[in-house]
């Protein structure tokens, strides 16, 4: 997407010198800290702080500390509001000679992997997303150590020294093979080697078959060394791994991947259904072949609804809008400084332009206004004379940042750690796209300056533009975003709202489409299907869904926050069971995109039945409400626009206007 040219150089926010913005740490590479670092990765808690919290390269925890690396295939705690796999070092393998305190370093990452070196132990793990082995090479010879918390109740190895079976007393068997031959001796929860030198795999045997075991011996010899996914044709994606060592590749599917798995000449790939894994996305099915190609569904991205407004609910709905519309005033916004809530008035106004264009008001006035208010309201972001906040570049890590969240560490919806990016963003772009819609000529004068915000978090190559990294939010391996960014937690990285993650690309799509631009609406659009296919996978819980556990999925049909390791049914704002924001959460904004996320019409029923007796409890607000009776409208129009009509308040980026045209709007 958007190629540069030496008259196209792209453009630059002012750079901050942030004392808030943790420097990238000595945990990568030199080599690397030259070019815009991930800032919202599946490996960050690998270079944030002392880099040993956890992270999970599926089916396996990785917990690094200094010397040594600790393994966990993790237990499940589960109850009916929350599902957590929980870090037991089921194995630690360091040197068995004296370490200095030396950190690891990062040195390579790509789309599906992770190379973590540890000097002082001279080991490097190849960290490959969906590898039943952990694999590493012993860089020169070492005696290596072996320990675990669990008791070693078994021990056999073949006769050539290259497969080595323990059993744990846990019930855990694992299974060493090595390039060549190492003989190792055990005591009660340690394992030693001699001095060696090469390559060794460690994967847990999932189940008793016999059958598993032979396929882990098959496929031993092969190994991964890193992944990336490549995008070609609309609506796909591929992944190639460079493998090492001789046969074929054997790697781990995801529910997500099996649903989207494509079965085509170029990439012949065998799927082991009987060979699994468990996991908190679903069981991890064997996939035999080094490179996969995954489609999904087209999403067609518009302006407007699909069905668009019959001329009967015209007037209704015009009604609303001239009040919307009279309402607005950029001076009021002001009191807003929050780059997030900022953004979302922006794009509340430009929702309203569009409504216009359904209902056909050809009413100069109504435009003219909102084509004025967004001018007002979104110009002083571009060209840095908002007062209070304003858009800056952070050359630390390479990236987008706000002047408030880096004066501000308890900017908790803001960029100060590159924390909630698609969020606010999404709701900027998806303004300024009206905004040239509406303008070309203003369109044209801020291009730069808009491909720069996008780019921030859809830029497909450095090579493109040099200032951002790769898809900053996009998880290549998930198919969805995540949020979280610099800041460590023990449960990874975090999603809250699915449906801003969606907003984004589908903002930057359209942005695409107000330039003509054909490479940006491919993958803005492509990048809006699969984060739409993910939402639908693991945050709306179906019932008699088998994705969760039983007690849970009863109990349950929105995720709240959807971690790397967790799912928790408590947000970070309102009280435990709130369910009405857990469901506004994962439906707000309101635009015709969301069409596509809500188009099971039977579980939309279940979700609001679900949601609906928690309005009864006092002190409920307005806004939260809107997004219910919105889907309600989904399956019950007349009884939503009933509810909808008595509103007295709406969220800060909806309207009364809004909720009007998509209820008047559905089938």
């Amino acid at each position: 997407m958007h190629h540069l040219t030496k008259k196209n150089k792209p453009f630059l926010f002012p750079q901050t010198n942030s004392t808030v913005l943790p420097d990238p740490s000595n945990f990568f590479s030199p080599n690397l800290l030259s070019t815009p670092l991930p800032t919202n990765s599946f490996f960050q808690n690998f270079v944030l702080k002392n880099g040993d919290q956890p992270e999970y390269i599926h089916p396996y925890l990785i917990k690094s500390s200094n010397s040594s690396l600790s393994v966990s295939y993790p237990s499940r705690f589960f109850n009916s509001k929350v599902i957590s796999q929980v870090f037991n070092p089921d194995f630690t393998i360091t040197s068995s000679t004296k370490c200095s305190n030396e950190k690891h370093i990062i040195s390579s990452y790509n789309d599906l992997s992770v190379t973590l070196y540890i000097p002082s132990s001279n080991l490097r793990f190849f960290l490959v997303r969906g590898s039943p082995f952990l694999t590493f090479s012993v860089t020169q010879s070492t005696p290596l150590s072996i320990t675990s918390i669990h008791a070693i109740l078994s021990f056999t190895s073949n006769d050539s020294l290259t497969k080595h079976t323990f059993q744990f007393n846990n019930g855990q068997v694992w299974i060493l093979y090595a390039s060549s031959s190492i003989r190792l001796s055990h005591g009660i929860s340690e394992i030693v080697s001699e001095a060696f030198n090469g390559i060794i795999r460690i994967a847990l045997l999932p189940d008793s078959d016999s059958k598993t075991e032979a396929i882990l011996d098959k496929f031993s010899s092969c190994y991964p060394v890193s992944g990336n996914a490549v995008f070609g044709k609309p609506f796909c994606v591929g992944y190639k791994w460079e493998k090492k060592g001789s046969g074929d590749l054997l790697l781990l599917a995801n529910p997500l991947h099996l649903q989207l798995l494509c079965d085509i000449i170029d990439c012949d790939v065998t799927v082991l259904t009987g060979f699994k894994y468990k996991s908190i996305d679903g069981d991890l099915v064997g996939i035999v072949g080094h490179s996969w190609f995954l489609k999904t569904d087209p999403v067609s991205v518009t302006w407007h609804s699909s069905n668009g407004v019959t001329k009967e609910y015209h007037k209704e709905i015009v009604s609303a809008l001239l009040k919307d519309v009279e309402d607005l005033d950029s001076s009021a916004t002001t009191t807003t400084t929050t780059s997030y809530f900022y953004g979302k008035l922006i794009a509340r106004a430009a929702r309203l332009a569009l409504i216009a264009e359904e209902v056909f008001l050809f009413d100069m006035i109504p435009k003219v206004k909102i084509k004025k208010f967004l001018k007002e309201t979104i110009e002083p972001w571009l060209d840095g004379t908002f007062n209070g906040n304003g858009f800056l570049y952070d050359h630390k890590w390479g990236g987008i940042v706000t002047k408030q969240g880096c004066a501000d560490s308890n900017d908790y919806i803001g960029t100060e750690f590159y924390n909630a990016q698609l969020n606010q963003l999404g709701y900027f772009l998806y303004g300024i796209a009206v905004l040239v819609k509406l303008d070309p000529d203003w369109g044209r004068k801020y291009k730069s300056q808009t491909y720069s915000l996008m780019e921030d978090f859809m830029n497909l190559s450095t090579c493109s533009n040099p200032n951002y990294t790769r898809l900053r939010c996009f998880d290549l391996y998930k198919l969805h975003s995540w949020a979280g960014g610099l800041t460590e937690f023990a449960d990874g990285r975090y999603q809250k709202g699915t449906s801003e993650g969606i907003n984004a690309y589908y903002s930057a799509t359209l942005i695409g489409l107000a330039y003509g631009d054909a490479n940006v609406v491919a993958t803005g659009s492509t990048l809006t299907a699969f984060e739409i296919k993910a939402a639908q996978m693991w945050w709306h819980v179906k019932k008699g869904g088998n994705m969760y556990e039983d007690e849970f999925t009863e109990a349950n049909r929105m995720i709240g926050l959807a971690w790397s390791n967790k799912r928790d049914m408590e947000l970070w704002f309102g009280y435990l069971g709130a369910r009405q924001c857990l469901l506004g959460i994962q439906v707000l904004p309101l635009v015709p995109i969301s069409e596509v996320l809500f188009s099971d019409v039977d579980y939309v029923k279940d979700l609001v039945e679900w949601a609906l007796p928690s309005l009864e409890r006092d002190g409920v607000g307005e806004g939260w409400k809107g997004f219910l009776y919105a889907l309600q409208g989904i399956y019950d129009k007349e009884g939503a626009l009933e509810k909808v009509r008595k509103l007295s308040g709406f969220d800060n980026g909806n309207s009364f206007s809004n909720l009007l045209w998509w209820i008047h709007s559905r089938g």
